[in-house]
């Protein structure tokens, strides 16, 4: 089980994983209101969804081109 959920966390953006630990809520409950939620407003949280991923994987490459003085 500890093997899918490492597959599906690594393949799945991991947005819900990042707000989980900026807010302090757990992970799980997160992925559950985003379900709840996506089933009440008819799929719209799901674009909410993948602008997030889009943000965070920018993010993570303006992070890694980045040098720093030292680096030379």
């Amino acid at each position: 089980m500890k093997n899918i959920q490492s597959f599906l966390e690594s393949q799945a953006f991991g947005v819900c994983t990042k707000v989980g630990e900026k807010l302090g809520f757990a992970t799980s409950s997160i992925r559950l209101y985003f379900i709840y939620l996506s089933f009440l407003t008819f799929g719209s949280p799901v674009l909410v969804y993948l602008i997030m991923a889009f943000w965070l994987n920018v993010q993570k490459h303006l992070r890694r081109e980045r040098s720093t003085v030292w680096d030379v």
